[in-house]
C-alpha cells in the first residue's frame, strides 16, 4: 500500500468559531488570524493506493461546488476543484477511485464528491466507479438534520448518493467493500455518527480532532454539537492510539498532515514526529 495526503480546496474561517470557548489570546499563538479574524484551514484527504488492489480515498474536502456568493461566505479560497489536481499528482483521476470513505456529510468533508460549480448546470457526482461508504447512523442524521447544523449539509447530495446505486451504509467495524483492512469507530460529540477510519497504522481524525491544536483535551470547536461528550470521546480515542502507536491524520491542520500522539508527565496530550505531507509512503 501507498499512503498519500492530498490537498483539497482550502478555507479561511473565523478563528473564534474554530476554537470554541478558548480565548483568542490562546489560540492566536497557534494560528495567526487575518484582519477579519479568520484562520487558514486545509481540507486534506487521505489516499491509499493498492489497498487489497483498490484505490481508496478517505474524504473529498469541500471541493468547488459552491456558487461564487456562497464560496465567499464560507471562505473557500480556490475556484477550481483542487482535489482533482492533487489526484493527478498521485497518478490518478477521480475515475480511478474504487471507494470513497466519508467520516460524515458536512459540506467541508463531502462537497468534493460534486463537480465544480458551473452556471446553469445541476450538481453531479464525481467518482463514477466508487462505492460511497458512510456510517448508517450519520446517514439518518443527514437526511433529517437538526436546525443547528442543517446548513452544514448539501441537500442535493444525499439523493445523488442514493440514486448512484453505489452507497454502502456501515454500522460496525468494517465495510463490505473494504473488508478488514479498514477498521471503523464512531463518535457523537461533533455530529451524531461521525465515522473514524483506521488503516495501515494511521487514523483519519476528521472533526473529532481537526488538527494538532485540538489534541489538547479542553479545545473544541464552536461547531461541535456536544463539546463535553466530544472531550470524553477524544480522551478515550487518544489513549487508545497512544497505547497502540497509531498515527493521527489531520484534515483541517493547515501545515501538518500526520503526527504521533504523546502525553507528558502532567497528562497533557500533544504531538510529535509531525509531517506536512505524505507522498507515496509505503505501509
Amino acid at each position: 500500500m501507498e499512503l498519500w495526503s492530498l490537498t483539497g480546496n482550502s478555507q479561511r474561517l473565523d478563528g473564534g468559531a474554530m476554537f470554541g470557548n478558548a480565548p483568542k489570546a490562546l489560540w492566536s499563538r497557534w494560528i495567526k488570524p487575518d484582519a477579519e479574524n479568520r484562520i487558514p484551514l486545509a481540507c486534506r484527504c487521505l489516499l491509499v493506493k493498492d489497498l487489497d488492489g483498490k484505490n481508496v480515498l478517505f474524504e473529498t474536502g469541500i471541493g468547488a461546488f459552491f456558487e461564487p456568493a456562497l464560496r465567499e461566505r464560507y471562505g473557500v479560497v480556490e475556484e477550481r476543484h483542487v482535489l482533482l489536481d492533487s489526484l493527478a499528482e498521485a497518478g490518478l483521476t477521480h475515475e480511478d477511485i474504487d471507494a470513497v470513505v466519508l467520516s460524515h456529510l458536512h459540506f467541508d468533508h463531502a462537497g468534493g464528491l460534486l463537480a465544480a460549480w458551473e452556471e446553469g448546470l445541476a450538481q453531479r457526482l464525481l467518482f463514477p466507479k466508487a462505492t460511497y461508504i458512510v456510517g448508517a447512523h450519520h446517514w439518518h442524521r443527514a437526511l433529517k438534520p437538526h436546525p443547528r447544523d442543517r446548513a452544514s449539509f448539501v441537500p442535493e447530495l444525499q439523493p445523488l448518493l442514493e440514486a448512484s446505486g453505489r452507497l454502502e451504509l456501515v454500522e460496525g467495524e468494517h465495510a463490505q467493500a473494504l473488508g478488514e483492512a479498514v477498521r471503523f469507530s464512531y463518535s457523537d460529540g461533533h455530529t451524531p455518527g461521525l465515522m473514524l477510519a483506521e488503516v495501515a497504522g494511521v487514523v483519519f481524525c476528521a472533526d473529532l480532532i481537526p488538527g494538532r491544536f485540538w489534541v489538547h483535551l479542553p479545545i473544541t470547536m464552536g461547531y461541535d454539537r456536544y463539546p463535553e461528550k466530544l472531550i470524553e470521546e477524544k480522551q478515550a480515542f487518544l489513549d487508545d492510539k497512544l497505547a497502540r502507536g497509531v498515527r493521527l491524520f489531520f484534515t483541517h491542520d493547515h501545515d501538518c498532515a500526520v503526527a504521533q500522539v504523546v502525553r507528558d508527565e502532567r497528562g497533557r496530550y500533544g504531538t510529535t514526529q509531525e509531517q506536512p505531507e505524505m507522498r507515496g509512503q509505503v505501509a
